[in-house]
């Protein structure tokens, strides 16, 4: 099944630029089909078959296990995010910025459509964006894809976010384009300073194994395609960590190699700057065994504030 996706995250102090990060998707998804029709979990939102709502619901729902707050629906944010993914159905192209003069055009970027759309921001907000394009109408399909691509997961489990709008538009016979636009009024609504989260978070059943690199672009694992399940820490966007290990290994056995993706080099690995400074992640450069339990360790500073997590989590 074909996927595309692509996410950006922009966050502003009294319209100063504090982070600029997202992903870029061509092809993008990350979950095996078969993954992806193995999302039934205790308490999960039933889904009703409105690939906005159910995406949005699907989020919320992830973030609530995550331990960060859930999202309301923000009706300007729903009307900027529908707009686009009708410009994006009737241009036939997934793409953060519109073209002036283009058939359905609302706005240049996500700020554009946003404000266009009548959200007025403070004067300390952030917003960020994340899209989609599938053959596939799901939208628990299209967001579970979306926390599979990681640069994509920085966005939707942002701390600070607190209000979420979304929306869809398909094609006859063709692609849904599915687009979640995530924005705050408040910077202090978080986690709080040299807290994290994890994902998989602690527990966590049925964790696909594996996550098709080049669905990303930039691409996180360029030397392969396939490779496992990212693994990741998030703080507050407002927070800087800084990595000393990040390792996962299966219950009982070895270290696995992976690739870290952090801002700032340190741990002996490189700088990403697609990698927002309030969060890392690890992507195992194999895919993952089936059934099979993970034990994760992480150590570094989160605003200068020593902390550590050990977790574990189950894959299918």
């Amino acid at each position: 099944m074909e996927r595309t996706s692509r996410s950006a995250l922009l966050a502003l102090f009294t319209a100063l630029a504090l982070a600029a990060c997202g992903g870029g998707g061509d092809s993008g998804g990350g979950v095996t089909t078969q993954n992806a029709a193995s999302l039934a979990e205790p308490g999960a939102p039933l889904a009703t078959g409105n690939t906005a709502n159910d995406g949005v619901a699907w989020f919320n729902f992830r973030r609530q296990q995550v331990g960060v707050r859930t999202l309301l629906r923000a009706p300007m944010a729903d009307a900027a995010a529908q707009g686009h993914s009708e410009y994006e159905k009737v241009n036939n192209v997934i793409t953060h910025e519109q073209t002036p003069g283009a058939p359905g055009f609302t706005g240049v970027t996500v700020g554009d459509r946003l404000t266009a759309a009548g959200y007025q921001f403070r004067s300390a907000y952030a917003y960020g964006e994340v899209l989609s394009s599938t053959s596939d109408t799901s939208g628990v399909n299209a967001a579970e894809d979306l926390l599979a691509a990681i640069y994509h997961r920085f966005v939707i489990l942002e701390p600070v976010f607190t209000q979420v709008g979304a929306g869809a538009a398909t094609v006859r016979n063709g692609s849904t384009y599915f687009t979640a636009n995530f924005v705050t009024d408040r910077l202090d609504v978080g986690l709080g300073a040299g807290r994290i989260v994890t994902y998989p978070f602690t527990g966590q059943q049925g964790v696909p194994r594996n996550f098709f690199s080049d669905h990303e672009v930039p691409d996180p694992v360029p030397s392969r395609n396939e490779v496992g399940y990212p693994v990741s820490v998030h703080a507050d966007i407002t927070s800087i960590i800084e990595v000393t290990s990040f390792s996962i290994r299966p219950r009982g056995g070895a270290a696995l190699q992976v690739q870290l993706l952090q801002n700032r080099a340190s741990a002996g690995g490189t700088a990403d700057p697609l990698t927002p400074p309030s969060a890392a992640a690890i992507i195992p450069v194999g895919v993952l065994a089936p059934a099979t339990t993970y034990d994760v360790q992480f150590s570094g500073r989160v605003d200068g504030v020593p902390v550590s997590r050990e977790w574990s989590f189950t894959t299918l």
